[in-house]
């Protein structure tokens, strides 16, 4: 189970990551990127979920579960706010998503990051 969970968390960071940053690139929120986001956020809630049977249950009680579960919402979040922007075409907002996109990204790889150094370490 280790691999597809291990496998899981990485696709979010791939999909998570283009997404993201391809939007700032592009200098525009666009659908595809929408997509990226939502495709991100199911491979981390389904790596996420994996790893807790791993570990014998998910522990809010720590960093990592905490970290985890802001990333986790953050991410919902981001996602259901980009579809409002989308929906609305607010021009302005969707040329400006990417500063909100970015600062998600950045918490979403704090626990990304601690997961990997504290399942090394364990």
């Amino acid at each position: 189970m280790l691999i597809y969970a291990s496998t899981a968390i990485t696709m979010a960071l791939v999909f998570y990551s283009i997404g993201v940053w391809s939007e700032k690139i592009q200098g525009e929120l666009k659908v595809w990127h929408l997509v990226v986001f939502y495709i991100g956020l199911v491979c981390d809630t389904i790596g996420t979920m994996l790893m807790g049977e791993l570990a014998g249950g998910v522990t809010l009680l720590s960093f990592h579960g905490l970290t985890g579960m802001l990333a986790i919402l953050l991410m919902l979040f981001h996602a259901v706010w980009a579809t409002v922007v989308l929906v609305r075409n607010d021009q302005k907002a969707r040329a400006n998503f990417h500063k909100l996109s970015l600062i998600v990204w950045l918490i979403w790889l704090i626990p990304f990051v601690s997961g990997a150094i504290f399942g090394v370490a364990f």
